[in-house]
């Protein structure tokens, strides 16, 4: 049964990015507070601030506004961007080579500094060498069956660690010394402080789109075998059931408490207290999902568009006027830590007795007595 979680909201239109130019692709977006950073294939990086607004009835709306564009001057398309905000530097990486620019003017940094020979990247979000000038980089190394950790800085570069992996490597995602890698038949947990690899399930990247999403301290998010979103930590270990997904999902987030996942004809929402599918949003053609710091933004090669989450108050409101009263108590419970404490204990005692209400009028007077006591 559906719950409404998210509305899909347009934030940057084909005509404010590329106007009649129709060749044109969005390849990679990035965001940070309110800057919006698009890749595009013709190699260029464009810069937006994100305005977001609300108007008297509640309906949120986002006016971006283009602060610039720039221009890396090669052919081929910006394949990655993540931003290192205490350096105020973005990682562009284009052609295997992740080059830092300011993220203002988005100029490259005036020593050059660069890394060469990457694949992909990822940035280590629990980093472990308490510099708060330094940003940690895991790159896939253009090397075969090669992982390489850099430390960067605001104007250099220095490689920290080389890892040789048992088959090639597709997907990284890193949390401390724990890298979450997708290999060609398997995903592992790799310490790359000590070498110590540990198998998590098989999956076969020739087949399907690897996902390796990192959740939170010590715990990744994994497309798996059978359309399966699967929990794992850096111990090997499930602590959450897994999320049926469709056999083809080529993007996936976190907004707690729900995992979003995108393929080639939906965004769909699934509780990750009860696993259950809550919501589904009709989407063609996208090709990019990621949230950015509880912002989840979804992306066709024209447009960008971002899911906004309807308050979980309102949520959970909506369940009981539904007479969904094993649901709404769930997800009352999972707003514990998104909601102050003395605000969480006022509103959980309503809950408990709209729903010993609820209980009460169906007769069900036992479940109703133990939710008014």
């Amino acid at each position: 049964m559906s719950v409404k979680a998210f509305k899909l909201v347009s934030a940057v239109e084909q005509e404010m990015l590329m106007g009649d130019r129709n060749y044109i692709n969005i390849e990679c977006i990035e965001c940070c507070g309110k800057n919006l950073y698009i890749g595009t294939n013709d190699c260029f990086i464009y810069h937006f601030l994100l305005d977001e607004k609300i108007s008297t009835a509640g309906k949120i709306t986002f006016a971006a506004t283009k602060q610039l564009h720039k221009y890396l001057g090669l052919k081929k398309p910006v394949s990655e961007l993540k931003a290192a905000s205490a350096l105020t530097r973005l990682l562009v990486l284009c052609d295997n080579t992740i080059t830092l620019v300011n993220m203002m003017n988005l100029e490259p940094v005036p020593t050059g500094a660069r890394i060469k020979g990457a694949v992909t990247f990822a940035l280590n979000e629990n980093p472990v060498s308490g510099d708060p000038f330094c940003v940690e980089v895991c790159i896939i190394s253009v090397k075969r069956r090669t992982i390489q950790m850099f430390m960067v800085f605001e104007d250099r570069v220095q490689i920290v660690k080389e890892v040789f992996t048992p088959e090639q490597p597709r997907a990284v995602a890193v949390d401390g010394y724990y890298l979450c890698l997708a290999l060609t038949t398997q995903y592992i947990i790799l310490n790359y402080n000590t070498g110590v690899s540990q198998d998590l399930f098989p999956y076969c990247s020739d087949e399907k789109q690897p996902i390796v999403k990192r959740i939170g301290r010590q715990e990744f998010l994994l497309a798996g075998p059978g359309g399966l979103g699967m929990f794992a930590t850096v111990d090997g270990i499930s602590q959450r059931a897994p999320v049926h997904w469709s056999e083809n999902v080529i993007g996936a987030a976190l907004c707690f408490p729900y995992v979003v996942a995108l393929d080639d004809e939906f965004i769909t929402v699934h509780s990750m207290l009860d696993q259950q599918q809550k919501q589904t949003l009709p989407f063609k053609e996208g090709h990019i999902l990621q949230d950015f710091e509880g912002k989840v933004i979804v992306a066709t090669n024209k447009g960008v568009y971002i899911l906004v989450p309807l308050p979980l108050e309102k949520q959970i409101q909506d369940l009981l006027a539904s007479h969904r009263v094993e649901e709404a108590l769930v997800l009352a419970k999972g707003a514990r830590r998104n909601i102050p404490k003395e605000k969480f204990q006022v509103m959980y005692k309503r809950i408990l007795q709209q729903a010993g209400f609820i209980q009460f009028a169906q007769l069900q007077f036992l479940e109703a007595k133990e939710l008014f006591r």
